[in-house]
C-alpha cells in the first residue's frame, strides 16, 4: 500500500495553507472516489496529480478522456527547459501574456520549475516516472495516436469463461456496433440487438472465432432456426435481415470505418501493462468522436474492463485504475445508455478485485447519485449552481451518513480555485486542502498533429502554427497563397488562418511540386508582399480536403492572400444556466478593401492544412493598400466577431411551467424525459396534498359505512329474535298448548312485526347509501388524481424553443 501525495491542507478559518499534507492510501481508492468542480476549479489538475500518485506507486491507470484533457499526462519534461516546453505552449496565452513564444515557454518552465520544487518535487522523480511508466494515447476511429480495433475482434473468450462474464462481453461489443450505425441497441426488445448477440453467442459457446464478414453473412442465413420460441423468419423475416445486413455493410465499406479496424483489438492487460512489466497510462481520448462514437467506444472498454476484472483474483489493494472524466453523459440519473450498465456493475464489484474507479464530472445533477453513493473519497471544488451542491449533498449523505451535512455545505460555498473537500472513505470529518503542483504540464486538449509527436518524444518538434486570440474570436491572418484573379489558384493561408479564392485556369494547371516560375500577371509580383509584424503567415497545404469548397483549385502557383479563423463561441443564457462552448472555424478567400466587408466561409480544418513553405515558382497576388497595416487586421477580426454575435444563436427547450431549461446536445425527447420526471415530481406533490384533502372525509365516510353497518345488523338481530322462526315456532306452540289467542293480541302482534321491518329496512337503506357515499367519495378522488396526473403530462409535453446569443468578451 502507498500513500498518494494529492496537496496540502488548508486552515478553514484561515484559507492558508498549514505544514501538513493530504494524501489517500491506495487501498482507499479500491472504494472508489469522486471529483466534482465547476470549470477553472482545477478538478483536472487534482484528476492529473492523483493519475500520477498512482503511476508513480507502480499502479497502472486506464483513462476515459471524452474532452482530451488528459493526453497532457504525455508532457512531463524532467530537465523543465524552455525548450521542452516551447513546441507546446498556447499561442493565444503567450500572446495574453504580451510575450512571444520562446519567451513564454521559458516563463511556464520556470513556472513548474517553482511549482514543484514548492512541494519538493526535484526533476529525478519526473526522470524516474517517464522511465517506469508508459504512456500510450489511444485514437479509435483515428491514427493520430495508437489506433484502436474497437469492433474488429470477435475472437471466442478463453474456454472455461463465466457465461455471465461472456453475455456481458457480447452486450458491450453488440451495443458498440449497433450504436455505430444508429440503430437502437436494447438487449431486451431490439431485434437486431437480440440476433447479433445470438450468433456471437453460439460461435462463442463452441469455441468459435468470428470476423466481421462471417457476422455479417451469418445474419443472412443465422445458424439457429429459432430464436426464443418462435421461428426465426417470423421474428427477423428474411427481408428485414437482409436490410440489416446492407446497413452493417455499409459501414464496414465506408473509407472512414478502416481506421476502426486497424491497430490492436482491445486488450485490458495490454493495456495496463508492458510485455515487460512495466504500469502503462493508457489515455483512451473520444474528443475527436461525436456522441453516438463515444458512448460506444466506452462501453465496449468498459466491459471489456469488466471481462477482465471478472478474471483476477481478490486482493485488497489496488490493482489498477479507471479513471472517467466529465462521467455526466456515461451516468445519467433517468436514461440507459449503454455505458451506465458497467459503470454500475464496476461500482458495486471492482473493489474486491482491487480496482479502483474514480469519477469525475462538473455537473453532479447530472450523474446518478445513487451511483455516486458507491464511492468512499470524496474531492469536491467550486460549484456552479446551488442545485449542483443539494445533489452533491444528497449523494455524500447517502455514503456517508454520519458527516455533517450542514457544515460540509458551508464548506463548499467557501472553496477557493485549486482548493477541494476531501472526503475520506470510513471518516465522518472531512477535510479542506489544496492540490499540488502537477508534474504534467497543462496546456490542455492536444490537437491530432501534437497527439501523434506526443507519441514519439524523440522525433524532432514541428514549429506551432498560432492563430491570434482576441476576445472570443480567434482569428490568424496571411497575406499568404491563394489563387490570382485570372490563373490557375494554389491555396495559401496563415498559421491558424488564410485562405485562398480559386479562379479557373486558362489552360491545364502546373504540376504541383514543378520548378518552373510562374509568370506575373499586372498585379502580381514574384515577391510575397509583407504583412505587418505579428501577422502569422502560412500556406494552404494542396491535400487539404476542405479547398474545393471554398472554390479553390489545389496545385496552382498564382496565389492570393486571405485568412482564416478559429474561434472559440461562447452561447450564455443566465436565466437559463445555459453555457456552452464551441469551436467555429472558417475562411476568408479573398481579403476585401473594408474589413467590415468580409464573408468568411465556415470550414473544418486543423493546422496540418497550414504549411511553412509556398509551392516552388509561386507568384502573389498584390494586396489591397490596407492590408500591411496592422489596424485592418484588427478591424477584419472584430468584423468577424461582430458578424457571429449579430447572426448565430443556438436554440434551447425551455418548459415555462416547470421552470425547465435544456442542457447542451440535449434534444427536444431528451429534454421532454426529463420535464416528465420533473413534472412526475410536482405531480406527486400535489397528488399527496389533495389525498390528504380527501383523508378526513374519507375517515367519516367509512365511519358513517361502519356505523351504519352495526345499525342495520342490530335491527336484523332484534328482527330475528321476536318475529324470525324460532319466534314464529314459539308463538305456535303457545297457541296449540295454550288455547286461542285473542284477536286483539293477534293484532298487536302483526303491529310490532310491520314496525320491526320497518325499521330493519330502514337501517339496511342507510347502510346502502353510506356505502354508495364513500364509494362515490373515493371515485371523486381518483378522477381528481387522474386529472392531475394529465395535467402534469400535459404540463410536461408544452415544450417552447429559446434563442441563446454568443457571449461578446
Amino acid at each position: 500500500m502507498a500513500d498518494l501525495l494529492l496537496g496540502g491542507r488548508i486552515d478553514p478559518t484561515t484559507g492558508e495553507r498549514t505544514a501538513d499534507t493530504s494524501s489517500v492510501p491506495t487501498s482507499d481508492l479500491t472504494t472508489h472516489g469522486v471529483i466534482v468542480g465547476m470549470t477553472g476549479s482545477g478538478k483536472t489538475g487534482l484528476g492529473v496529480v492523483l493519475i500520477e500518485e498512482c503511476l508513480s506507486a507502480g499502479v497502472p491507470t486506464i483513462l476515459i478522456d471524452p474532452k482530451g484533457d488528459l493526453t497532457n499526462l504525455c508532457l512531463i519534461f524532467p530537465e523543465l527547459l524552455g525548450s521542452d516546453f516551447r513546441p507546446w505552449v498556447n499561442d493565444s496565452d503567450a500572446r495574453k501574456a504580451g510575450l512571444d513564444l520562446d519567451a513564454f515557454a521559458e516563463q511556464q518552465a520556470t513556472s513548474w520549475r517553482d511549482g514543484l520544487g514548492g512541494w519538493g518535487i526535484a526533476p529525478e522523480r519526473l526522470a524516474a516516472l517517464r522511465e517506469k511508466v508508459d504512456f500510450t494515447i489511444y485514437t479509435p476511429g483515428s491514427s493520430a495516436g495508437t489506433p484502436l480495433n474497437i469492433v474488429g475482434s470477435l475472437n471466442a473468450p478463453p474456454a472455461g469463461t463465466d457465461p455471465e462474464v461472456m453475455s456481458d462481453e457480447i452486450d458491450g461489443y453488440v451495443t458498440s456496433l449497433l450504436g455505430m450505425i444508429g440503430v437502437s441497441g436494447d438487449p431486451l426488445s431490439s431485434r437486431e440487438h437480440i440476433l447479433l448477440a445470438n450468433i456471437i453467442q453460439n460461435a462463442w459457446s463452441q469455441g468459435q472465432n468470428l470476423d466481421l464478414g462471417l457476422l455479417l453473412a451469418q445474419v443472412q442465413q443465422p445458424p439457429m432456426r429459432k430464436l426464443g420460441f418462435l421461428e426465426l423468419d417470423a421474428f427477423f423475416p428474411p427481408a428485414d435481415r437482409m436490410a440489416f445486413a446492407m446497413k452493417i455493410n455499409g459501414l464496414l465499406a465506408s473509407p472512414s470505418f478502416a481506421t476502426w479496424l486497424t491497430g490492436d483489438p482491445i486488450d485490458i492487460e495490454s493495456m495496463l501493462r508492458t510485455p515487460d512489466g512495466r504500469p502503462r497510462c493508457a489515455i483512451v481520448t473520444t474528443a475527436h468522436l461525436d456522441d453516438e462514437q463515444r458512448q460506444a467506444v466506452t462501453s465496449l472498454v468498459l466491459s471489456k474492463l469488466v471481462t477482465w476484472m471478472r478474471r483476477q483474483s481478490g486482493t485488497s489493494d489496488l490493482r489498477a485504475l479507471l479513471y472517467m472524466d466529465e462521467v455526466a453523459g456515461y451516468l445519467p440519473p433517468t436514461a440507459n445508455p449503454p455505458t451506465k450498465k458497467p459503470i454500475m456493475l464496476l461500482l458495486k464489484q471492482a473493489r474486491a478485485f482491487g480496482l479502483g474507479v474514480v469519477l469525475s464530472t462538473q455537473n453532479p445533477v447530472d450523474v446518478d447519485y445513487k451511483a455516486l453513493s458507491n464511492a468512499g473519497t470524496w474531492l469536491i471544488g467550486r460549484l456552479q449552481t446551488e442545485q449542483d451542491k443539494n445533489r452533491l449533498v444528497d449523494g455524500l449523505s447517502s455514503a456517508a451518513g454520519g458527516v455533517d451535512i450542514g457544515a460540509v455545505s458551508d464548506t463548499i460555498s467557501n472553496l477557493g480555485k485549486r482548493q477541494f473537500l476531501l472526503k475520506r472513505a470510513g471518516k465522518d470529518v472531512p477535510e479542506v486542502m489544496t492540490t499540488r503542483w502537477a508534474m504534467s504540464y497543462l496546456r490542455g486538449p492536444l490537437t491530432r498533429d501534437q497527439i501523434g509527436r506526443a507519441m514519439t518524444p524523440t522525433a524532432a518538434p514541428e514549429a506551432a502554427v498560432a492563430a491570434p486570440v482576441v476576445g472570443a474570436a480567434a482569428l490568424a491572418s496571411a497575406t499568404a497563397p491563394a489563387v490570382a484573379p485570372a490563373v490557375e489558384p494554389a491555396a495559401a493561408t496563415a498559421p491558424a488562418a488564410a485562405a485562398s479564392t480559386a479562379v479557373p485556369a486558362p489552360a491545364a494547371p502546373p504540376v504541383v511540386g514543378t520548378s518552373t516560375p510562374a509568370v506575373a500577371g499586372d498585379d502580381e509580383t514574384p515577391v510575397m508582399p509583407s504583412v505587418p509584424a505579428g501577422v502569422p503567415v502560412a500556406f494552404v497545404d494542396p491535400a487539404a480536403p476542405w479547398l474545393a469548397s471554398v472554390g479553390c483549385v489545389p496545385g496552382g502557383q498564382h496565389l492570393r492572400a486571405g485568412a482564416v479563423a478559429r474561434v472559440m463561441l461562447r452561447y450564455d443564457d443566465v436565466p437559463a444556466n445555459y453555457v456552452h462552448d464551441e469551436e467555429y472555424e472558417a475562411v476568408l478567400t479573398t481579403l476585401p478593401q473594408v474589413p467590415a466587408s468580409a464573408v468568411f466561409t465556415a470550414v473544418d480544418y486543423d493546422d496540418r492544412d497550414l504549411v511553412a513553405s509556398p509551392p516552388v515558382g509561386s507568384v502573389y497576388a498584390l494586396l489591397p493598400g490596407e492590408v500591411v497595416k496592422k489596424p485592418y487586421w484588427t478591424a477584419l477580426q472584430k468584423a468577424l466577431v461582430d458578424t457571429l454575435v449579430r447572426t448565430r444563436t443556438e436554440e434551447i427547450y425551455v418548459n415555462k411551467a416547470l421552470k425547465a431549461y435544456s442542457r447542451a446536445g440535449e434534444t427536444r425527447g431528451e429534454f421532454i424525459v426529463r420535464c416528465e420526471a420533473l413534472a412526475g415530481e410536482q405531480a406527486d406533490k400535489a397528488m399527496t396534498a389533495l389525498r390528504t384533502k380527501y383523508a378526513t372525509k374519507l375517515d367519516s365516510a367509512r365511519l358513517k359505512v361502519t356505523d351504519a353497518q352495526i345499525a342495520a345488523q342490530g335491527a336484523r338481530a332484534e328482527y330475528d329474535a321476536n318475529f324470525g322462526m324460532a319466534a314464529t315456532v314459539t308463538s305456535a306452540l303457545g297457541s296449540l298448548l295454550g288455547g286461542r289467542r285473542s284477536r286483539s293480541s293477534i293484532t298487536s302482534q302483526a303491529r310490532k312485526e310491520a314496525t320491526a321491518s320497518a325499521k330493519l329496512g330502514s337501517t339496511a337503506a342507510k347502510a346502502d347509501a353510506a356505502a354508495r357515499a364513500y364509494t362515490d367519495l373515493e371515485a371523486r378522488l381518483n378522477e381528481e388524481i387522474v386529472a392531475l396526473d394529465d395535467q402534469w403530462k400535459a404540463t410536461a409535453s408544452t415544450v417552447e424553443t429559446k434563442a441563446v446569443p454568443l457571449s461578446k468578451s
